[in-house]
């Protein structure tokens, strides 16, 4: 599966990269402003739906699943205000509003550094950051050098993400 996989994203890529050579015969300019755009987002989109995904698999190795509520309910309803559950009826001279607020407090998520640590980890992982930082170098070398044409350089960012999310589709 996974060599069908590798075959089939050489095979894309290869396909677009003998396109992208093609354009030589317009410009250098072109060329290079294409080819350092379509790098930057492909890599960026390839990059990060490996990593979102290799945090998932993870997560699912550990059987670290939280039953959590639908997420159209959790923006409706983001304080359980509709929620079914039967509310305590006793009267009001009767409850022990010490005991409430107590397990009330015990409900409110702290944030510490494990938490930290678990929500942060696909977002610094090198799969995210490498292309990143080819980015951000590689349009100031095209300014630096003076080839930048952003006439060029930002429809091609478009091609490196149609083309990365083809290729990430299949991981």
């Amino acid at each position: 599966m996974t060599k069908t996989i590798v075959k089939k994203t050489i095979k894309i890529i290869g396909v677009v990269e003998l396109l992208i050579l093609s354009t030589t015969l317009i410009s250098f300019n072109f060329f290079i402003n294409l080819q350092v755009a379509f790098l930057s987002s492909f890599f960026i989109i390839a990059g990060s739906a490996y990593a979102y995904k290799k945090m998932i698999n993870s997560g699912i190795a550990l059987e670290n699943i939280d039953e959590k509520k639908d997420i159209l309910d959790e923006i409706e309803d983001p304080y359980e205000l509709y929620d079914e559950t039967p509310i305590n009826e006793t009267p009001a001279d009767e409850l022990d509003l010490k005991a409430i607020v107590i397990e009330e407090k015990k409900k409110i998520k702290i944030l510490n550094l494990k938490e930290i640590k678990k929500g942060s980890k696909a977002g610094i992982s090198l799969y995210r950051l490498v292309p990143y930082l080819f980015l951000i170098l590689g349009f100031i070398a095209l300014k630096n050098n003076e080839l930048l044409d952003i006439s060029i350089y930002l429809p091609s960012l478009l091609i490196g993400i149609i083309v990365g999310y083809f290729v990430s589709k299949d991981l």
